[in-house]
C-alpha cells in the first residue's frame, strides 16, 4: 500500500496524462491531480451538471493530502449534511451525557388534591419531549395527589429568545413536520401523528392520532381499496378548517390501499402554545384531572414551588435521531441549546453560530465560508465547503466522542435515511461499510462521512452538488462510495 502511494505521487503527472488521454476530465488544481472515476463523471454528464457545480474531497483519515479534491474550497449549500457540525459541536461542548429537563411548578397553594393557583411548565429546549413522556409526567402529578387546577397553565419559554417563525417561509408547506420551528417548550415535535390502517374487520380505514388536542376534531371519508400501496399520500386529501378561534376540524378524504398495512402521517396543526395547552387538557383529563383555565406564556412566577421534572434521553442518543433520520426540528433545538448553555439564556441562532465557528477555529479549522442559519441544513442560506467538512470529519475521528459521533450517522444500506441505498447483500459490498450523512434540497444534494475500504483503511468522503439538476446525481454518490471502497 505504501509503495502504491509513493508511485502515485512520484509518477502522478504520467498517470494524469494517461487518464486524460482516456477521456477523463482534467482540472488545473494543486497536487495531487484530480482523477475522478468514469462512473462518477458519467453521471454528472448525463444529468447536465457541470463539474464547477460539484465539490468533492476523498482523503484517508489522518492523511495530509487528499486523494481527490474537486473545488474543495468552494462555498456550497450542504443541505442536511450541515447537521454534522451541530451534532459534533454539541458532543464536545455539552458532552455525550448531556440531558434536557422540563420542570413543573405550582404557582399557588396545594390543599388536599387542589392547586389554588397556576400550574407552570418550564422548558429547556428538550428536542424529544414526546407525548409518552409528557403523559408519564402528568400521571406522576396525579399519583402524588394533585387532581384539580383552579388557575391557568403557564408556559415558561425563556430558555430561548422570543422569535417569530413562519413555517411556510421555506417551501410554502406550513403543515409539514419538517417545517416546525424551534421552541423552548417543544412537545411531541409539535405534530400529530395520524396512524392509518385497515380496520380489524378489514372493511374500512382506521385513522388514529398519537395525541388528540382537545380543540381538534377528526373527520374521515377515506375508503379502503385493493390497489398497490405506492405513494399512498397522493391519494388522500387533507383539509384543515378553523371552525372557531379555538376549534379545528381535520378532514381526510380519498382512498387507502389495503396493501399498505399500517402507515403514519405526521402533521403540524397548531402553534406551540395552543398545541401544548390542547394536549395538556386532553391528557390531564385522561389521567383523571380537572382544569378549565387558559394558557399563558410568561416566566415562572416568583415563589413557585418545583413539583416534578422529566429528563430527556442523553445527547448521544438524541443525535442518533438527528443524524440517522435527518430530523430538522431536533437539530434546530440542539443548535439553540448550544448558546443557551455556553452563554446565558435566552439562546438565539446568531450566538449559536458564533459558538460553532469559535469551536472550529480552536481546532485550527478557519472555515471563512461557513454560514450557519439554524444548524439543520433546511436553509437557503447555509454554506460550507468540502474542505471544511473534511477537516471537521478528520478532527472528529481523533476526538474522544468519535464513537458516539460516527454511530449517529446512517450506516449505508442498513439504517436511517440510507437504509434502502445499495442494500447490504443485494447490491454493492460497500453497503454496511460506510457511515454517511446525506442531504437533499431541490437544488442541492450532498453526502459526507467515512468509508472503511476493502483493505480496512478509513476514508473521508465528501460530495456536494449545487445545481438545478442536483437531484439527478444520486448515482454519482453511489459510484464514488463504491470506488473508494474497492480501490487498491
Amino acid at each position: 500500500m505504501m509503495l502504491n502511494r509513493m508511485m502515485r505521487y512520484i509518477f502522478g503527472p504520467i498517470f494524469f496524462s494517461l487518464w486524460a488521454l482516456q477521456g477523463m476530465p482534467v482540472h488545473a488544481q494543486s497536487a495531487p491531480p484530480i482523477i475522478l472515476p468514469a462512473t462518477v463523471t458519467e453521471v454528472f454528464t448525463k444529468a447536465g451538471v457541470p463539474l464547477d457545480s460539484v465539490g468533492i474531497i476523498v482523503k484517508e483519515v489522518g492523511a495530509n493530502e487528499p486523494l481527490v479534491a474537486l473545488n474543495p474550497d468552494k462555498a456550497m449549500n450542504p443541505a442536511s449534511v450541515m447537521k454534522l457540525f451541530t451534532t459534533y459541536a454539541a458532543l464536545e461542548l455539552l458532552g455525550p451525557a448531556y440531558t434536557w429537563r422540563t420542570d413543573v411548578y405550582a404557582a399557588g397553594e396545594i390543599r388536599g388534591n387542589t392547586l389554588s393557583g397556576d400550574l407552570a411548565l418550564k422548558g429547556s429546549g428538550d428536542p424529544k419531549l414526546t407525548v409518552e413522556r409528557f403523559w408519564l409526567l402528568l400521571k406522576q402529578l396525579r399519583e402524588r395527589g394533585l387532581k384539580n387546577i383552579s388557575g391557568d397553565l403557564i408556559l415558561d419559554k425563556t430558555f430561548f429568545d422570543a422569535m417569530t417563525f413562519d413555517p411556510a417561509k421555506f417551501d410554502g408547506e406550513p403543515l409539514k413536520a419538517y417545517n416546525v420551528g424551534p421552541d423552548a417548550l417543544m412537545l411531541n415535535f409539535k405534530t400529530v401523528r395520524f396512524n392509518f390502517a385497515p380496520s380489524f374487520d378489514a372493511k374500512s380505514v382506521s385513522i388514529t392520532p398519537d395525541v388528540r388536542p382537545v380543540q381538534m376534531d377528526i373527520v374521515s371519508r377515506v375508503k379502503l381499496v385493493d390497489a398497490p400501496c405506492g405513494d399512498w399520500r397522493e391519494h388522500i386529501l387533507l383539509d384543515v378548517q378553523t371552525i372557531t378561534p379555538i376549534q379545528l376540524k381535520v378532514s381526510f378524504t380519498g382512498n387507502y390501499p389495503r396493501s399498505c398495512g399500517e402507515k403514519a402521517w405526521s402533521i403540524s396543526l397548531l402553534d406551540h402554545a395552543r398545541f401544548v395547552g390542547g394536549v395538556f387538557a386532553s391528557l390531564w383529563k385522561d389521567v383523571g384531572g380537572s382544569w378549565q383555565g387558559a394558557v399563558k406564556i410568561q416566566s415562572i412566577p416568583s415563589g413557585a414551588k418545583l413539583l416534578t421534572s422529566t429528563e430527556s434521553p442523553a445527547l448521544s442518543e438524541v443525535i442518533r435521531d438527528i443524524n440517522k433520520f435527518s430530523n430538522n426540528v431536533m437539530a434546530r433545538q440542539l443548535f439553540l441549546t448550544l448558546s443557551a448553555e455556553k452563554m446565558l439564556p435566552p439562546a438565539n441562532a446568531a450566538r449559536s453560530a458564533t459558538i460553532i465557528k469559535e469551536w472550529l477555529n480552536k481546532k485550527g479549522i478557519a472555515a471563512p465560508e461557513l454560514v450557519l442559519e439554524n444548524g439543520s441544513g433546511l436553509s437557503r442560506l447555509e454554506r460550507t465547503s468540502a474542505a471544511t467538512l473534511s477537516a471537521m470529519l478528520d478532527a472528529a475521528f481523533k476526538s474522544s466522542v468519535m464513537p458516539e459521533f460516527i454511530s449517529s450517522m446512517p450506516l449505508l444500506g442498513v439504517d436511517g435515511t440510507l437504509r434502502n441505498r445499495m442494500r447490504s447483500g443485494r447490491s454493492d459490498p460497500v453497503a454496511g461499510q460506510a457511515h454517511i450523512k446525506g442531504g437533499t434540497l431541490n437544488d442541492a444534494r450532498a453526502m459526507a462521512g467515512y468509508v472503511l475500504d476493502a483493505n480496512n483503511h478509513r476514508w473521508i468522503v465528501v460530495m456536494i452538488v449545487n445545481h438545478p439538476n442536483a437531484l439527478m446525481t444520486q448515482a454519482a454518490q453511489d459510484a464514488l462510495l463504491s470506488w473508494v471502497y474497492a480501490r487498491n
